[in-house]
């Protein structure tokens, strides 16, 4: 008999910035480029989880991925900010696609208020939002 594949959190990952980026937002994962840059006046930075492989019975088979992602929605106005996290909830409000895994829409957990960040310059507005994402095999 053999044993299930483990869920993996790489092709989720690799979901989640294609969904974004077909929905026209520019995108980086796990932080903004070092040095001097010139950021847009719009984007968004995936903040991935390794997620974790649940039981799905009695049999110990850990198929099922539960991951959480936020995602900071970025701009140089709260308009723009608000803006990404609306194209990122649309981009969102559907399952995702991974490769042999069957996905639940991702859950929408929110997040706080718009905030300022004037540690750069000049001062930029962010939000981070959080999405709760789930697969199976298919």
């Amino acid at each position: 008999m053999s044993t299930p594949p483990v869920p993996d959190v790489l092709p989720h990952v690799d979901a989640v910035q294609a969904a974004l980026v077909a929905a026209d937002l520019t995108v980086f994962v796990g932080g903004t480029p070092t040095g001097a840059w010139a950021p847009p006046d719009k984007f968004a930075v995936l903040y991935p989880d390794p997620g974790t492989a649940v039981r799905e019975s009695l049999a110990d088979e850990r198929t099922t991925l539960d991951s959480l992602m936020q995602i900071t929605c970025v701009g140089s106005d709260v308009e723009r900010a608000l803006w990404v996290a609306g194209r990122v909830r649309r981009a969102l409000s559907r399952p995702l696609v991974v490769d042999g895994r069957v996905s639940w829409r991702p859950e929408d957990l929110g997040g706080p208020p718009v905030q300022r960040d004037d540690d750069v310059n000049p001062p930029l507005y962010f939000v981070p939002v959080q999405y709760r994402i789930c697969s199976t095999l298919a």
